[in-house]
């Protein structure tokens, strides 16, 4: 895989491309990571039609571009082994931006709108069974030496699995939060607000943690503190996650965010209304809750499979 190319941009580029990113944030209310992404998607586009073009000097030069121009952009990225799921969702980005400097301009970006992503399957979510999850739950603590170190894992992952929380989410709350009510209002992506109940099992969790953090708390700190009192990195709750999978020999699917599937897919199996699963997911469109249906039929259909003494026919 080549390294990819030099993100320098024309000021006005630049100051256009600022300008796009504040107001998906102000605006749209998307999240640091999703900046994060928007920003290097669209700097490596913006390069690349800069030294493909040769040049590109203002916002007005997206009208330049042709589909045949487009085509050469997803084959450089394709040749860099992107997925084409990474692909969709890079020139998701670029009709986005494509679309304020249109607004801005008034120039013709039909040929950037024209662009088919690639097909791609969708991913089926990889959750834990129940008895995973519950082991993972008993063992996270022994990944961390210090003792109260283990108690803010436990609380954390049990936030995740008991509330079907996103990390980001969990990592987020503060010492106003503390003692954890019966129901959160989280903001999740979006914007979007949602009620979440919290069970017994994952405030017991929390205050356990509390009451053993060497760190003093108060109210505009992170709730969930590192070693030496500075916010918890997601990076660490990875790690923690990975070293408790290797532990208990699950797949490399048992990640973090393995457990806010393993939320929702253990509600459904157990009769859980779809639509009280999105609000609780805080899913924009009940089309992203819908594919835990799909798994929840693919494991009756693997345990069919199993045990029905005629299934292989």
């Amino acid at each position: 895989m080549t390294a990819p190319r030099a993100a320098f941009l024309a000021p006005a580029l630049a100051d256009t491309l600022a300008r796009y990113l504040a107001r998906q944030k102000g605006l749209a209310g998307a999240s640091d990571n999703t900046i994060a992404a928007y920003t290097t998607d669209l700097r490596s586009f913006l390069s690349f039609m800069a030294q493909h073009l040769g040049g590109m000097a203002s916002p007005r030069a997206l009208a330049d571009i042709t589909q045949s121009d487009m085509r050469a952009w997803m084959a450089d990225a394709r040749g860099r082994d992107l997925s084409a799921r990474a692909l969709a969702r890079k020139l998701s980005a670029v009709r986005g931006f494509a679309r304020f400097v249109a607004d801005e301009t008034g120039i013709d970006i039909s040929a950037i709108l024209a662009t088919r992503a690639p097909k791609h399957a969708r991913g089926l979510p990889r959750p834990l069974s129940p008895t995973d999850a519950r082991e993972v739950l008993d063992t996270v603590s022994l990944q961390t030496r210090t003792d109260w170190a283990g108690l803010r894992d436990v609380a954390v992952v049990t936030l995740l699995y008991g509330c079907g929380l996103r990390v980001s989410e969990a990592l987020s709350l503060t010492g106003r939060d503390a003692p954890l009510p019966e129901v959160l209002r989280m903001i999740g992506k979006g914007g979007r607000e949602r009620l979440v109940p919290v069970l017994p099992v994952a405030r017991r969790a929390v205050d356990d943690y509390l009451c053993a953090c060497p760190h003093a708390q108060a109210p505009d700190l992170p709730l969930f503190r590192a070693m030496r009192g500075g916010t918890l990195d997601r990076r660490h709750v990875a790690r923690v996650m990975e070293a408790t999978r290797l532990q208990l020999g699950l797949p490399a699917s048992a990640t973090p965010h393995a457990l806010r599937h393993s939320f929702a897919t253990h509600l459904l199996a157990k009769g859980g209304d779809l639509r009280a699963i999105q609000e609780l997911l805080g899913h924009a469109s009940l089309r992203s809750t819908q594919v835990y249906t799909a798994v929840d039929s693919s494991r009756l259909m693997d345990v069919y499979n199993a045990a029905h003494p005629r299934a292989r026919g």
